[in-house]
């Protein structure tokens, strides 16, 4: 069920950068390592709902309903203003400590997890990519093909938690040097700001697939 060609497909898309990737990057750049473990993971449980509304086929209201999708995405695009605006109006470049509270962590994790919820788009993916790779259903066997999707589905989970794990310990290996240049750590925290509006703004306009 889990084919060579399902696995190569995800990884591309999820090597592919977005909000999720842009996100656990900046973390770990100005955050530190351990944050941006928190940011994959938020990015990857924001997943979960937009899994569930494929599974259940919900995801066909965003796709045939104008006003659903309209919502959620203008709330989506807002966010990611929002989370623009807050880091290019940051009063001081971000810095990297070791002895972040549990509190602040939690605040990284839910901001992942609405990045994804908050996107409309991630649940038509879904609803179109994952029956690609189900195998033709035997009639009456509904239940096998909605397992064999949420299994997909896991993997697809699994996958982007690993890959943005990667990317934000990466990007945390050179938070040292990055927080050394004031410079250099306000420059970058803008281009990341940019980042974020511009894919606020592609959202707002973006249109049902």
């Amino acid at each position: 069920m889990i084919s060579l060609e399902f696995l190569l497909t995800s990884l591309v898309v999820v090597l592919t950068p977005g909000t999720g990737v842009l996100y656990t990057v900046a973390t770990g750049l100005f955050i530190g390592r351990k944050a941006s473990l928190f940011a994959a993971l938020g990015c990857t449980l924001g997943i979960i709902p937009a899994l569930l509304a494929s599974v259940l086929g919900l995801a066909a209201v965003f796709h045939t309903s104008a006003i659903a999708f309209q919502i959620i995405k203008y709330f989506g695009a807002a966010y990611l203003l929002y989370l623009a605006y807050q880091m290019w109006h940051s009063s001081s470049p971000l810095s990297v400590s070791d002895q972040q509270s549990d509190s602040k962590y939690s605040d990284i994790m839910i901001r992942g997890f609405l990045l994804n919820i908050l996107n409309p788009k991630l649940s038509i993916f879904f609803l179109a990519f994952l029956p690609q790779f189900i195998p033709q259903p035997i009639p009456g066997a509904a239940e096998g093909a909605l397992g064999s999707m949420f299994t997909l589905g896991v993997v697809f989970m699994a996958m982007t938690c690993s890959v943005f794990i990667v990317y934000g310990f990466l990007s945390g290996s050179f938070s040292a040097f990055i927080i050394k240049s004031e410079k250099a750590s306000v420059a970058i925290q803008k281009l990341f700001a940019t980042s974020f509006a511009a894919l606020g703004i592609r959202l707002a306009f973006s249109e049902r697939v």
